[in-house]
């Protein structure tokens, strides 16, 4: 690039995948009922997640205004709460109770990540738009609408963590919930194609989030509120697009030298490995069996079929091997103290030490009073974390989109027990006739855990004929989970 081109203030063109973004999420019609009847399950399962999330104050200390006072009488409400709030805070306060315990769905490929993070702002704007709407005589988003949204947000982040590695150039994943969030949440608002470009060129020149909250040493619960972080940021940008007509950046990713791709990015576009669609709804992972880090689900399995043969043993067990994917020995593969339950959440060690020894593995094992059991670091000092080729391969594989993992014990008296394999956990798209049923147990027993017994009679009436569901206003269906 020569210096008159660097100097040059002539305005391009927008950058093509942001173009791309808002035509997409203007002009694409839906027309895969697997990817309604999906997204319906994963908006119960995300909703379901946040309640589970209540029985923690950790969590709850975040869900309020941001500072006290500043609430929204007819704005954005929070589940499980009694809080109206303007509709960014709402979606970081949603956000983050879905993400809290590490249970809504998963997305795994070149980036890692959790579409439904998305509805944190795709819940709050469509509340607190269709409860104005109410008040001034307008039409209000149908819980069907609110589907059609998320799909779309799954599908930008999805896409986009096909093919681009960001925790590669050490970004964090909720760089794509702030995409998706951004163009789907200006869409929602009113925005056109111009004001989504806008909003989202916006949301690229914010670059992204440190994963050092992810990985040791660092390892904290700034994990659990930055995708709530990233739906508000992710509002604020809509809201300026529509309300407000700010300024777009039209080579906010390609700009030389000041642009995202070099600042950013190594100098590298985006590569995709298919055009947008519902490729991602259909294919999505529910975290179903257990609140872990969805690259151990299925060594966690393992180790809780494994049980039987080693808890009387434990005092016993001379090494603990584990098989896994390239991208967990990077990501969860941890040795030495853990700081926290953020850091246990984020350890296969950890992760497989609780069911071999317990035979569970909840949320509450994932607190100081459950890992002051000795066992635990014992039998993580013990554990060989290793890559398995073809784990890797199945993991990046398009048509398999495997998480596979394998345990085996080894005892001091030279016995061990079988090698136990599982290529994919129950929330894969493979086994999805024997995760559904579960899957709405989980949701049934979230609800009940926290919501009065009306409520959650209410809203199991509600969702148990799709047709309705998809009807009913949703700030109706919202107001069902509020207090």
């Amino acid at each position: 690039m020569s210096e008159t081109d660097l100097r040059s203030a002539k305005r391009p063109d927008p950058d093509q995948p942001m173009v791309d973004v808002a035509d997409y999420v203007i002009d694409y019609r839906i027309d895969s009922a697997e990817a309604y009847d999906t997204a319906r399950y994963m908006l119960l399962d995300s909703l379901g997640t946040s309640m589970l999330a209540m029985r923690f104050p950790e969590c709850v200390k975040h869900l309020g205004p941001l500072v006290p006072g500043a609430t929204l009488p007819g704005g954005a409400r929070v589940p499980g709460t009694s809080h109206e709030l303007d509709p960014a805070q709402a979606a970081f306060a949603i956000g983050t109770q879905i993400r809290w315990l590490d249970f809504n769905d998963t997305w795994l490929a070149a980036e890692w990540g959790h579409p439904s993070d998305n509805l944190g702002a795709i819940l709050a704007v469509a509340d607190y738009l269709s409860r104005k709407a109410g008040r001034e005589g307008g039409n209000p988003l149908t819980v069907r609408d609110v589907l059609g949204y998320a799909i779309k947000a799954h599908e930008i982040q999805g896409c986009y963590a096909l093919r681009n590695s960001f925790n590669r150039v050490g970004q964090d994943h909720v760089v794509l919930v702030r995409l998706a969030s951004t163009a789907v949440a200006t869409a929602m608002l009113g925005g056109n194609k111009d004001q989504i470009v806008t909003a989202v060129s916006h949301s690229w020149i914010d670059n992204g989030s440190l994963r050092t909250y992810r990985h040791a040493p660092n390892t904290g619960p700034r994990k659990s509120w930055a995708a709530g972080d990233a739906c508000r940021r992710a509002v604020t940008h809509a809201i300026n697009a529509v309300y407000r007509g700010v300024v777009g950046y039209p080579s906010a990713l390609t700009a030389p030298v000041w642009g995202y791709y070099d600042v950013a990015f190594k100098g590298n576009a985006f590569q995709f490995e298919r055009p947008f669609g519902s490729y991602v709804m259909e294919n999505v992972l529910f975290k179903i069996s257990f609140p872990a880090e969805f690259h151990a689900q299925t060594a966690v399995e393992c180790a809780m079929r494994l049980h039987d043969a080693v808890a009387g043993r434990v005092d016993q067990i001379e090494k603990v091997v584990i098989e896994t994917q390239e991208a967990a020995t990077r990501i969860i593969d941890k040795t030495g103290p853990l700081a926290n339950y953020a850091d246990r959440d984020h350890c296969i060690q950890y992760m497989v030490a609780v069911p071999l020894i317990f035979g569970r593995l909840t949320a509450d094992d994932y607190g100081d009073g459950v890992a002051a059991d000795p066992r635990i670091d014992a039998l993580r000092a013990k554990t060989v974390v290793r890559e398995d080729p073809r784990f890797t391969r199945d993991y990046y594989d398009p048509e398999k989109r495997y998480i596979g993992n394998s345990v085996q014990v080894f005892f001091t008296d030279g016995t061990h027990t079988d090698k136990v394999s599982v290529d994919y956990p129950i929330g894969h798209r493979r086994r999805r006739a024997e995760g559904i049923p579960e899957l709405l147990k989980k949701f049934e027993s979230a609800i009940r855990g926290h919501l009065p017994a009306h409520r959650a009679e209410a809203i199991l009436e509600a969702t148990a004929d799709a047709t309705r569901l998809d009807a009913m206003p949703i700030q109706e269906f919202l107001g069902l989970f509020t207090l």
